[in-house]
């Protein structure tokens, strides 16, 4: 059997995956900030919007994860984001120098 066709004798015994999604949550929500903080078990995630000329983030939403999953998204990101700047350029980020445990970064 090629390489091919064990990775497609592969693909034939795994079960699909289908998504859901609601209304709600497929219209999205736009956030600007995001706060992160872990402990050693979980990664909390916070989304959130800052108004200018306000000084107040209104957290949108909030993702709980484990750190195995936390790192599967940092590589997805990653991996994401250099497909976009191969096709559009590269990025132009100024990051804010934060004081210790500040987990707060602006994401726009």
């Amino acid at each position: 059997m090629s390489m091919g066709q064990e990775d497609s004798a592969k693909t034939k015994n795994q079960p699909r995956i289908s998504l859901s999604i609601t209304e709600e949550v497929e219209r999205g929500l736009y956030v600007n900030q995001v706060i992160i903080g872990h402990s050693q078990k979980e990664f909390i995630i916070d989304f959130g919007f800052l108004a200018p000329p306000g000084n107040k983030i209104k957290i949108q939403t909030r993702v709980i994860t484990n750190p195995i999953d936390a790192k599967i998204l940092y590589l997805s990101l990653k991996e994401n984001l250099e497909k976009y700047e191969e096709r559009f350029g590269t990025i132009p980020v100024q990051l804010q120098k934060l004081p210790p445990d500040e987990g707060t970064l602006p994401i726009h």
